[in-house]
């Protein structure tokens, strides 16, 4: 047994350890319920004999542990996990009023055979729980018809089902060897059984599981087959490479699954708060991922919210914290624009502060292409932002009369052809391969030769312009050739015998080392062809050397990409598929999922990927529709809606968002829900958001990209808006065109509805959007019922939803 108090000699210094659940009690009691935590563990950790810790030894746990109860303050306590003599202590379950310490002590502690990890049950308070709502289901009367204007409810829109004890149990097609096999606490099987409905499995999850039971359950419940649930779930929080030892508590304390180190004080300040989890707890197959050692590049797939970011994140500080002593920022963390690019330098700064920040260059692909031209003295020009670039192509089609081939099209098949796969002259381009691309014949194809060489000439005309698509294929150019050097210096030093050749290095300077020694790319679906000839040649082929996350299905600015064609390889246990999302909750990420449904995309390479796995634990408010009349009335209805969850629920301004799908759009919702409902508003430009101010953002479904809120109004989904009418042009005369503009849109909208966390609201006006469930104008709210006579503007309150 290990003695918590009472040794003779100095302070005895312990090495304490934060389980998520832990983090999760914390959160749900609030500040100062963290701030109690956060003092106990540094007294602990600076003396695990300081009285002020009340110490008491509560019961062995097994071969060399024992479980304490400690006080944090006078209504706090929490129980601790003791292995290594009491140099090691795991913070497993915090609890606060005056029954924490009854509540602590009857907390089932086991190590989960399957993971591995440490887990916490409470066995008789989650029983006592689904019997009583069982209790309560079978005696409530019947509910009066719900009224017109629904109220706000954490049901996903299914009729409720009986809970009589006569049902048939909820998982009683699974036998209890084969849960717990997948992962299931053994200790909870005597809950299950109990379950038959799932307002009862909802209710069993709120009492802060352990994350694989609850995935698993999850995972059954929606009808996932007990094999899909091993390979998807369960196979990904073994341990790779050993055997788990149930009697070993000492290596469950010391296993990375879902815990953290509380050695710096700004991982007490994060924990228990809900969106600082990031920084401290990663999934075993986000860690995994983060820390492995691949032999040569690795690529991170998934849908949104499944935490590619924050692997990304996670992937950059053990670099750096494997990188020699020096001064130098020798890794590359970038990005599609510079907006997101800032919010991972502060993430990064939250993660380690200045001290990683000065090893890690952080900096969109663009503005990194426009600093290796510069480096070159080159004159380049001055760059046109994308309208002023899609104004010259309207020029050149107009002084050429080849009008056949609009704009939009002529900018992307310079960027993601011509320009990323090198074609200098029309032989080549001739005979260039387009995958992904719509099919053009060989006459069009010379036609947009002719125009791409007009286009050239009008950039080099004085006044000198160019593109950021033109510089980035430059910066490729540049950085091959800087690559090539280096390569064959060091050819050359090893046919001398590997001696320094001081005489040829001492002209060269940094021409002969390779830019950066590794590069983590986020939302790598969004980079063109000439960004990935660039990255390849800015680190030298070898171990760990590009790492990327990214989401076709989140495609919404560059055209689809081969990694392998610009010489970056990804093999085998190296491309790995996050399918968890933390973000979105179930009912959201249902709909968003059927706004996709059918569409086929790549997996950043020559494979297709699917959302197969995709899911969320997060239950919540299930999606509105809401169909309106005319335009007029759609702004009408959305600022009622906006009131209501602003006035009646206390949700922010802040913390609601509206999508549009073009700007004009934008600037009418803008203006609309200011001056004539006098709604407080924020638009989203470029630069992301940056304004404290308490309003409503507003933006088109491109500016969401990155972003996320509690509320999302996706609005303005009618027919021939989403998609954009003059799609329909391409249907019969260039249906791969079609198909691509097509899926583009869905990408687009998809984006938007996945920004949100806990509530998801679409409108239109007219008929819905095709990409819309097909019932969707029969079976939507009407706005009309939500708008009394004289409109939200009269003065009198708008009608209730809640």
């Amino acid at each position: 047994m290990t003695q918590a108090a009472g040794r003779p000699g100095g302070p005895a210094r312990t090495r304490v350890r934060a389980s998520r659940q832990a983090g999760a009690d914390i959160t749900r009691r609030g500040g100062a319920v963290r701030d109690a935590v956060g003092t106990f563990v540094r007294r602990l950790r600076a003396d695990r004999h300081n009285k002020a810790l009340s110490l008491v030894f509560l019961r062995a746990a097994g071969d060399g542990a024992d479980l304490h109860l400690g006080r944090a303050d006078a209504r706090c306590m929490v129980l601790l996990l003791s292995t290594e003599g009491g140099d090691e202590m795991q913070l497993l379950a915090v609890r606060d009023g005056s029954f924490a310490r009854d509540e602590l002590t009857r907390l089932t502690v086991a190590i989960n055979p399957e993971s591995g990890a440490v887990e916490v049950v409470d066995q008789s308070e989650a029983t006592a729980n689904v019997v009583a709502l069982s209790t309560r289901s079978d005696t409530t009367p019947a509910k009066a018809p719900a009224p017109k204007v629904p109220a706000l409810s954490a049901t996903d829109g299914t009729p409720a089902a009986s809970t009589s004890s006569l049902r048939r149990p909820l998982f009683a097609s699974h036998d209890d060897e084969l849960l717990v096999k997948l992962g299931v606490v053994r200790s909870l099987l005597p809950a299950v059984r109990k379950i038959t409905t799932d307002d009862q499995l909802d209710r069993l999850l709120t009492h802060n599981l352990p994350e694989l039971t609850r995935d698993v359950l999850l995972a059954l419940r929606d009808g996932k087959d007990p094999e899909d649930v091993e390979r998807l779930i369960t196979s990904t929080w073994r341990p790779e490479g050993e055997e788990v030892d149930v009697r070993d508590w000492a290596g469950a304390a010391r296993r990375a699954v879902s815990q953290a180190e509380t050695d710096d004080d700004a991982v007490l300040e994060a924990l228990g708060n809900g969106f600082d989890a990031w920084r401290l707890f990663l999934h075993p197959e986000q860690r995994r991922l983060a820390k492995g050692d691949f032999k040569g590049s690795a690529k991170v797939t998934g849908g949104p919210g499944t935490g590619k970011t924050v692997v990304a994140l996670h992937r950059v500080k053990h670099l750096v914290d494997r990188l020699p002593p020096g001064h130098s920022r020798a890794v590359l963390f970038t990005t599609y624009n510079t907006n997101l690019a800032l919010e991972l330098r502060e993430r990064l700064r939250d993660m380690g502060g200045e001290g990683l920040l000065r090893r890690v260059d952080v900096k969109s692909v663009d503005v990194l292409a426009r600093e290796i031209v510069q480096e070159s003295r080159t004159d380049i020009g001055r760059p046109l932002d994308d309208e002023a670039a899609m104004n010259l192509w309207h020029d050149v089609r107009l002084e050429t009369g080849l009008l056949h081939h609009d704009a939009e099209f002529l900018d992307s098949e310079f960027k993601h052809v011509i320009l990323a796969k090198r074609c200098g002259s029309w032989d080549l381009y001739r005979r260039v391969g387009r995958t992904g691309r719509p099919r053009i014949t060989p006459p069009q194809r010379h036609e947009v030769w002719q125009l791409v060489q007009a286009y050239q000439a009008r950039l080099a005309a004085p006044p000198r312009r160019t593109t950021y698509a033109v510089i980035a294929d430059q910066a490729a150019g540049l950085e091959q050739h800087r690559m090539a050097r280096v390569e064959e210096q060091a050819r050359y030093k090893d046919e001398q015998g590997g001696r320094d050749l001081i005489h040829r290095e001492a002209g060269s300077g940094m021409w002969l080392r390779p830019r950066y020694q590794h590069v983590v790319v986020d939302e790598a679906q969004d980079l063109s062809g000439s960004h990935w000839r660039m990255l390849r040649a800015v680190v030298h082929k070898g171990p760990n050397d590009i790492f990327l996350v990214g989401d076709a299905h989140q495609r919404i600015y560059g055209g689809r990409v081969v990694l392998s064609d610009h010489g970056i390889v990804v093999r085998g246990r190296a491309s790995r598929r996050l399918t968890l999302n933390y973000r979105t909750t179930r009912q959201i990420l249902g709909s968003a999922n059927g706004l996709i449904a059918g569409a086929s995309f790549d997996d950043l390479d020559t494979e297709n990927d699917t959302l197969d796995g995709y899911r969320s634990v997060l239950t919540g408010l299930a999606p509105q529709f809401w169909r309106a009349p005319d335009r007029t009335s759609e702004m009408r209805a959305v600022a009622v809606l906006i009131k209501e969850r602003h006035d009646a629920h206390g949700t922010p301004y802040s913390a609601m968002a509206v999508a549009v799908p073009d700007g004009g759009s934008a600037q009418e919702f803008a203006y609309r829900l200011a001056t004539e409902y006098h709604i407080p508003v924020v638009p989203l430009g470029k630069d992301g958001v940056r304004s404290d101010e308490d309003a409503v953002r507003i933006g088109t479904m491109h500016r969401f990209k990155g972003l996320e809120f509690q509320r999302v109004f996706l609005t303005s989904v009618g027919d021939g808006q989403v998609p954009r009418q003059n799609i329909e042009q391409y249907r019969l005369s260039n249906p791969d065109r079609y198909r691509l503009e097509e899926q583009r849109a869905r990408s687009l909208v998809f984006v938007a509805a996945t920004r949100a966390r806990d509530e998801l609201v679409v409108t239109w006006s007219g008929r819905a959007s095709r990409f819309l469930p097909h019932d969707a104008d029969t079976t939507a709210l009407r706005a009309t019922d939500l708008l009394t006579p004289n409109g939200p503007s009269s003065g009198s309150p708008p009608a209730s939803v809640a």
